[in-house]
């Protein structure tokens, strides 16, 4: 007997596609999550649905949102560090343009509807695969300079401090403190481990 699932529209998340003619966003979050390399996480899949579903709803009401607006849009509906000014101008501006603000923040979904709805309704499974090490730590390497740099040109820009042309360096030792070795991250998943052995 094939495997039956559920229809997709007994979901909310599938409902709302349905609803809003958001053709194919279904497939796309599904080949995002599922990705070999840099799957995106369900949280930042909930926010992707919830741009989409803001600028459907804007561009029905006859309201014309960039991209970078229906993301300054969404914050402000959503975001607890946004401004009260900056919320009460978004509301009004959807507001003026006939949209229901309540109905619409209702509408938006979780992390956990998007997974109900890739799971259950779409039949797609998230495999962990087993990461190299390594090349784990050396993303994380590459986030950390990436950020130290924007940091420190911030800092620059705001004449905080004062560098003439700095170079970040990120250097991840491994301390045993049962045998007292210390090795840097890759010798020592290249040797297979401390001094301990």
């Amino acid at each position: 007997m094939a495997d039956e699932r559920p229809n997709p529209t007994n979901s909310k998340v599938g409902r709302l596609i349905e609803s809003h003619g958001l053709n194919g966003l279904g497939e796309e979050l599904e080949n995002r999550w599922t990705a070999d390399e840099d799957a995106d996480s369900l949280r930042t899949l909930a926010d992707v649905f919830n741009h989409e579903l803001l600028k459907a709803e804007a561009t029905d009401a006859g309201l014309d949102l960039l991209d970078g607006e229906v993301a300054t849009f969404y914050d402000a509906l959503v975001d607890d560090e946004a401004t009260g000014a900056e919320r009460t101008r978004v509301r009004g501006r959807l507001e003026r343009a006939g949209i229901d603000v309540d109905k619409l923040q209702t509408d938006f979904v979780s992390h956990q509807a998007i997974h109900t709805y890739l799971t259950s309704y779409r039949g797609a499974s998230k495999e962990r695969k087993r990461s190299d090490p390594k090349e784990r730590v050396q993303r994380l390497r590459g986030r950390l300079v990436a950020v130290t740099e924007s940091a420190l040109e911030s800092a620059v820009n705001r004449d905080d401090i004062v560098v003439g042309s700095p170079d970040v360096l990120v250097d991840v030792q491994v301390f045993c403190a049962d045998c007292g070795s210390q090795y840097g991250f890759d010798e020592l998943v290249e040797r297979g481990g401390c001094d301990c052995q």
